[in-house]
């Protein structure tokens, strides 16, 4: 199995988003909620890895509450971006960046803002490690921002 895992992600196959596909094919409510709930999950872990002192893991679990909410909130509204992940059978990333920006339109700029700020923690705070805490802190609280707004549209 471990090899086969390795295999599909050398293929740029996200296998998490590939089982979240088959497991709600038929329950598109039952993958947006999921969708949201992971989202919370991420922000309790981002949250814990602040108490921690580690900016490098808490930027990456920040990111993962805006890419799970791009996917959700493109679920729920039937973008084209989500149409497109689903014939691929992965998001690229710039299909999230593509519908926060059609999402940030339609429902306000905290979207963009959440992903825009998430994105910037992926690069710099995760990959590239060069934020601290106290400079993570502020677009965390801006990913937050989005996790609290996507919670009312999807609910």
């Amino acid at each position: 199995m471990e090899e086969l895992i390795r295999k599909a992600e050398e293929k740029g196959i996200d296998i998490e988003d590939v089982l979240i596909q088959l497991v709600y094919k038929d329950d598109p409510d039952g993958e947006i909620k999921f969708r949201l709930e992971m989202a919370k999950k991420y922000m309790a872990e981002a949250e814990d890895y602040i108490k921690k002192g580690d900016p490098v893991q808490a930027s990456e679990k920040a990111y993962k509450v805006a890419e799970e909410l791009v996917k959700a909130l493109a679920e729920k509204f039937n973008l084209p971006e989500y149409q497109k992940a689903r014939n691929e059978g992965r998001w690229y990333t710039y299909l999230l960046g593509s519908a926060a920006g059609k999402l940030s339109s339609n429902l306000g700029t905290w979207v963009m803002n959440g992903w825009d700020a998430a994105y910037a923690l992926y690069v710099w705070g995760f990959h590239e490690a060069k934020w601290s805490i106290q400079d993570i802190l502020p677009m965390l609280n801006t990913v937050r921002k989005m996790l609290e707004e996507g919670e009312k549209v999807l609910q």
